[in-house]
Parts: structure tokens; C-alpha cells; sequence
């Protein structure tokens, strides 16, 4: 099955894949919880720093980038389960756009996907460094402790994994609920969440502009509300472990999309709306809902929930090297990366050199920050910087992800798709147009364009690597033999 259609392919026998196999078990709630468990850190921290532009504009701007999660989210549907790969966005560009845009999409959610729990890992440090007092020459190790127990939590087997994904995420909501029931009788919406003057200096007696700053305070919103739904893409990429992803896939990203657009909008409203805290306070703060939770209950239990606050990033955290496994595994499995990444363990099927390698360069990222910038420095740069540059990788892979749906609408008609996305090409179309507009945003602002500079960077090295070695090592792996069957564009 697996034979060499063209010259560009190296010769591998069956052992290959039989050296590289994954094991199904996921069904709809495993899915629905990855999805949402990915996301839920950013309903308990980062969403928050928007609030500094006014409520009103992070209000709009969470509209916004809801309904371009919306085009998204129904466009994976309907390509999930028609390419039911591993590769996810990287397999939907491949197809649609050839070799070059699948390792380019590929390329741009590895930026994600390995950066996006570095910075997760460092916000859950240090709130374990205020918990136990541990100081912050000690964030390191708390780094390193994390990675080695959710990595090994990863290998033992997905079964596992899922289960305690679906605790984990279950637990995280479950605190989000009884902050939405324990607040609602605390707020006071026109005080407090519109406090923000046009100036943006703090008006003690609350009922503030709704937008303070116009459009562009709207603009400047725009990444931070991306917080709010990051990672929900992440899905597609258990497709080769779903039990039946043609049926399953769509449920589960829909189920997981309304469940985030819920929480996030509950969070937008009640957080900033309690009384003592206000959007003002709120912008600058690293914990939001601990916040808010000691502004309802007081200071004298804040050590019980900043360990509650913590369950939100842990299940992130989980979930993401969880994706960062599978979407190294697929584009190493298929030669875009060195082939011996994507071995998988002997017993338990699950892609472990991947998943050691991006916590390996995640690490070295924050190590080299750390100590060559030191602790305060490095400390800004992993929380801020870094987040940049993960939004920016998953805005880039969003228009990809979108283009590559029309592509695949307009090119491949009769692409057997058991289910198609009411909203079609227009919900595509402005899935690109809002992330574009953001990615602009992006360049023009000089605290967000170092990060982008860093992405151009890691873009740069693994052009680079694909040019001169991985083109000539690509291996015909399903995602790649579906689009030769399916007579993609032309190989470049």
C-alpha cells in the first residue's frame, strides 16, 4: 500500500509504519474534552491584559475573534473527517496547496504547539512558587518537574491520557462554574467592569465609555481575546486515535467550540463586573480569577485557591504537549522532520521521541532566556514574547487552514465529506480576514513584532532544513498518499 508513486519519495518497507502505529480510543467526549482542556488556561489568566484598552473593547474584540473561531471551527469539521490524517492542518494544506504550504502550515503550528505550553509551564511554576514558597531562583526545576510528570503521563498510553484529560478539563470548569455562581451576586457591571477612563486612568465611581479608546483600542484587543480560544484546533490531530473520526471529529470540535464561546463570554462579563476589583485592576493582573475569587471569599483562603486556579493551566498544559506530540509525530512520520521522531514506543503506541523533543527545545528556549537575560528579564520575555510568537504561529496556520478549505471546495468537489459546514466558503473567508487583520496588528505594534522576528527567525532554520534535506527524505505516509490519490496540486 505504502509504495513510492514518484522519485521524490524514499523507499520504506512496511516495518516503517508498523515501527510508527497509534492506537485508537477516543470518542466524542475524549475529543470534546481535549479541545476544551486545551483551551481553559486562557479563560483563567492572559485573556485580562486586554481590559486595559476598556471593557467594551475587549468586548467587541472577543465577538470578533469568536466568529472567525466559528468559520474555523466548522471548516475543521467538515476537512477532519473527509482527511481523517494526524497531520491535521498540516495534511489539509498538503492536499490542497502541495508539499510547500503542507510543511509551512506544519511549520507555523510546530511555533504553537511548542511554545504555547512553555508559557503555560511557567505561569503554573509560579503560581506553585507562591503556593509553597519556594522562591524564584527555584521556577527551573518546577519547569522541569512539569514537563518530565505530563510527558510521562503522555507515553504511558492515550487511554490515560484521555481519561485524564477529561478529568483534568471537568475540574477546570467546574472551578469556572462556581466562580460564575459564587460572583453573580457580588457584581456591579457599570461600576466596576467600566472603569476605565478615555485616558485610560482608573474612575473610582465606575460607569466609564464602553470603547475608551475606539477602534483601535478594539484592534489592540484582538490578540488577547485570541487567548480566550487558542489551541481549539488542535483536534484534528487525533484523528488517527479517534474509534471513529468520520462520525466523532465534527461533534467533538462543535461541542468543544460552544462550550469555550459559553465559558468566555461568562468570564468577560462576571470577572471584571465584582465588586472591589473592576477592569482597571484586572488588566494588570497575573491571576484574574484568583482575583476574583479573593475579592468574593477573601484573602484568608488564597493558598487553597491559587491550587484550584492551577487546575485551568494544568489541563492546558496536558493537553497541548498531548497535540505537540502528534503534529511533530506527523510531519517527522511523512520526513518533513528527521524520521526517528516519529518512532513510536514499542507497548504503548504513543509518539514519545516527538513529545521529548519538543519539550527538549521548548526548554532550551526558556533556559537560554532565563539565564542569559536573567530571572526578571527572561521571566518577561517567556510570559510575554513568547505568547506573542505562539498567536502569531496559530494566526498564520489559520489562514492556511481556511485558504486550504476553499481550495479544497473549489478543487476537489467530490471529496467525499460526511460532514460540510453550513457556513462554506464565507465562514472561511472570514476566518482569514479577522486573522489577517490581527497578524497586521502583530506587525505594527512594536511590542508584539519582536516576537514575530523570532518567528521569522524559527521559520527561517526550518526552510532552511527542508530545503536542502527534508524535501529529499519525504516519505509516503497516508497523509501524503491521500493527496497523491486525490491528485493535489502539482509537487513543488
Amino acid at each position: 500500500m505504502h509504495k513510492p508513486t514518484d522519485t521524490n519519495y524514499a523507499k520504506v518497507d512496511q516495518s516503517y509504519f508498523d515501527n510508527r502505529g497509534l492506537k485508537r480510543y477516543a470518542g466524542v467526549w475524549s475529543l470534546w474534552a481535549l479541545g476544551v482542556g486545551a483551551v481553559i488556561s486562557g479563560h483563567f489568566s492572559g485573556w485580562n491584559l486586554g481590559l486595559a484598552n476598556g471593557w467594551g473593547s475587549m468586548f467587541v474584540a472577543t465577538v470578533i475573534i469568536a466568529i472567525m473561531y466559528l468559520g474555523l471551527c466548522f471548516s475543521l469539521a467538515e476537512m477532519s473527517p473527509a482527511l481523517p490524517h494526524t497531520g491535521g492542518a498540516y495534511s489539509f494544506a498538503r492536499t490542497a496547496m502541495g508539499r510547500w504550504g503542507g510543511f509551512l502550515t506544519g511549520l507555523s503550528e510546530n511555533v504553537e504547539y511548542v511554545l504555547t505550553p512553555a508559557v503555560i509551564v511557567y505561569f503554573i511554576s509560579s503560581y506553585m512558587s507562591g503556593i509553597f514558597g519556594t522562591g524564584t531562583a527555584t521556577l527551573p526545576l518546577w519547569w522541569v518537574g512539569f514537563y518530565v510528570v505530563f510527558i510521562g503521563l503522555n507515553i504511558v498510553g492515550v487511554e490515560l491520557s484521555f481519561k485524564l484529560t477529561l478529568v483534568v478539563t471537568l475540574l477546570a470548569l467546574t472551578c469556572l462554574l462556581v466562580f460564575w455562581v459564587s460572583a453573580l451576586p457580588s457584581i456591579d457591571f457599570a461600576k466596576w467592569a467600566l472603569n476605565v477612563d478615555a485616558d485610560g486612568a482608573l474612575l473610582t465611581e465606575g460607569n466609564g465609555p464602553f470603547l475608551p479608546f475606539g477602534f483601535g483600542g478594539i484592534l489592540a484587543c484582538l490578540p488577547f481575546a485570541v487567548w480566550l480560544f487558542l489551541a481549539i484546533e488542535q483536534l484534528p490531530l487525533a484523528a488517527e486515535e479517534s474509534v471513529d473520526p468520520k462520525r466523532d471529529m465534527p461533534r467533538g470540535i462543535l461541542a468543544g467550540f460552544f462550550t469555550l464561546l459559553l465559558s468566555a463570554f461568562m468570564i468577560l462579563w462576571l470577572n471584571p463586573s465584582v465588586a472591589g476589583i473592576g477592569s482597571y485592576q484586572l488588566a494588570s493582573s497575573g491571576e484574574p480569577l484568583l482575583d476574583g475569587f479573593k475579592a468574593i471569599y477573601g484573602e484568608g483562603t488564597a493558598k487553597l485557591l491559587a491550587t484550584v486556579a492551577v487546575l485551568g493551566l494544568v489541563a492546558s498544559f496536558h493537553t497541548i504537549i498531548f497535540a505537540k506530540g502528534r503534529q511533530i509525530y506527523s510531519l517527522s512520520r511523512a520526513g518533513y522532520f528527521p524520521s526517528s521522531l516519529s518512532v513510536t514506543h514499542g507497548s504503548r503506541k504513543t509518539p514519545h521521541r516527538a513529545m521529548i523533543a519538543g519539550a527538549a527545545l521548548a526548554l532550551t528556549v526558556m533556559f537560554i532566556l532565563w539565564f542569559s537575560m536573567g530571572a526578571d528579564q527572561g521571566a518577561a520575555v517567556i510570559g510575554g514574547t513568547l505568547l506573542n510568537m505562539a498567536v502569531f504561529g496559530a494566526m498564520f496556520s489559520y489562514i492556511m487552514q481556511a485558504l486550504s478549505f476553499i481550495l479544497l471546495r473549489r478543487n476537489l468537489p467530490q471529496l467525499a465529506r460526511p460532514y460540510r459546514s453550513p457556513f462554506g466558503v464565507v465562514g472561511a473567508s472570514l476566518t482569514i480576514l479577522i486573522a489577517s487583520v490581527t497578524l497586521y496588528y502583530q506587525l505594527t505594534d512594536p511590542v508584539y513584532r519582536q516576537g514575530v522576528l523570532w518567528v521569522a527567525a524559527w521559520f527561517t532554520v526550518g526552510i532552511l532544513y527542508f530545503t536542502i534535506i527534508g524535501r529529499h527524505r519525504l516519505i509516503l505516509s497516508p497523509e501524503e498518499e491521500f493527496a497523491q490519490d486525490h491528485h493535489e496540486a502539482p509537487a513543488r
